[in-house]
């Protein structure tokens, strides 16, 4: 690709990133509200505004904050549209408000420090991808929050090639049906989507590591457990009280320890408890549990149920409320049916002069959901790392990078 796009498409990328960044997009899971958060519809006019000003048509957002807009496909072309999609909202995890993005520039190998935050380090050995970047520029926030780049990265990546298509001549595409999402990271972002704005195909731009492309995913479902007590005053407890809160504690130690996040990678499944709230009369656990293989999850979860069931027997007048509920499935099953979207991928990859990195990932996109909706959608990477955390950081050449693909991707189709 020509050194003058390659350029564009970095400055345009890292100008609109390092705006987005500062709009604080966290999604809040208890809120109810669709958005959870006012903030996410400040970004959303603003992306709706940008797709006016690039010329894209049926541009449009909606009452629970999806931003659609549409780019006809070059002359003489009659394939299928393609969605390229993203999400607005940023992970509840950390603080998002107040953002400051802080550029490492020449980056030298070493250790990484924020300036608000003199505790807080991002080193070589807690991200050992950081060793593939010496010379480049890494952004981080300042210390104090999150950065962002899950997912304004692919935002801003999206948009960029979207400005390439239309300041370059000569830069084929098909009919390109985009869309940007709210609450992707509290598992709602496909909750309202209109599928008849999206193309037959999709790929959401929401990865990590240069190269990355994924078409399997975890099988997931959330799980509460509410534990019914009874307080008496402690002291004339004995033989009396029911303390939610204790037993709820003895109930999630008693999972197995390494079934969880921190005790397993690659393509094993865990327990993870997110939440946990009570007193003598009433406590609740909250669980996501996660696996490649449905199968398993379900076992995972009648081992929650017959645990449950067993404590009640042991705690004579405990009462345990148990209610699951599915979030997402593999997409693998759906994209083995489509061989082309994958192998595109994988092409416009390689045309970038990058090796493609696939892997299961051990979490959910949008595409997840899109893909059992009709709409076939592997991820793309977005080049953020360390998501979810305050030590997240992007190389810079991972904006342009990621940009490019989508323009390559935008050329096979074409074809």
């Amino acid at each position: 690709m020509d050194d003058e796009i390659l350029h564009f498409l970095r400055k345009e990328a890292m100008e609109k990133f390092l705006r987005y960044v500062t709009i604080n997009t966290s999604s809040d899971p208890e809120s109810g509200s669709h958005p959870s958060t006012d903030g996410q519809w400040m970004l959303a006019k603003i992306l709706k505004e940008e797709l006016l000003a690039l010329g894209l048509q049926d541009v449009n957002l909606d009452d629970f904050c999806y931003v659609y807009g549409t780019l006809p496909a070059s002359v003489g072309f009659n394939g299928p549209a393609i969605t390229f999609c993203a999400h607005m909202d940023t992970s509840p995890s950390e603080a998002g408000c107040d953002v400051v993005p802080v550029l490492h520039s020449d980056y030298d190998g070493g250790i990484i420090r924020f300036p608000v935050n003199d505790g807080l380090v991002l080193t070589p050995s807690d991200a050992p991808e950081l060793r593939q970047f010496p010379g480049e520029t890494i952004i981080t926030a300042d210390g104090r929050t999150l950065l962002g780049a899950d997912n304004k990265a692919g935002v801003a990546e999206i948009m960029a090639a979207l400005s390439a298509l239309r300041t370059f001549d000569g830069l084929r595409h098909p009919e390109l049906r985009i869309v940007f999402t709210p609450d992707e990271e509290i598992g709602e972002g496909a909750d309202h989507i209109v599928l008849k704005r999206l193309g037959k195909f999709g790929y959401t731009v929401d990865g990590g590591m240069i190269g990355e492309l994924e078409q399997e995913c975890f099988d997931a479902w959330k799980l509460s457990l509410v534990f019914h007590g009874r307080n008496i005053h402690p002291g004339y407890a004995k033989n009396r009280m029911l303390n939610a809160g204790a037993i709820a504690a003895r109930f999630a130690a008693f999972l197995p320890e390494y079934e969880t996040p921190e005790h397993t990678a690659e393509r094993e499944g865990f327990y993870h408890l997110t939440g946990i709230l009570g007193d003598e009369n009433k406590a609740v656990l909250k669980y996501i549990i996660r696996d490649f293989e449905t199968e398993r999850n379900q076992r995972r979860m009648e081992y929650i149920s017959q645990a449950a069931r067993a404590f009640e027997l042991r705690y004579d007048g405990l009462k345990i409320e148990l209610s699951t509920r599915e979030q997402y499935k593999n997409m693998r099953e759906v994209l083995d049916k489509h061989p082309d979207v994958m192998n595109r991928a994988r092409e416009a990859i390689i045309s970038a002069g990058l090796t493609p990195r696939e892997k299961a990932i051990r979490g959910g996109t949008d595409g997840s959901r899109l893909c059992f909706m009709g709409v076939p959608t592997p991820n793309l990477f977005s080049g953020a790392m360390m998501v979810h955390s305050k030590t997240e950081w992007i190389p810079e050449i991972a904006l342009e990078k990621a940009a490019e693909v989508i323009l390559r991707l935008c050329r096979l189709w074409s074809e």
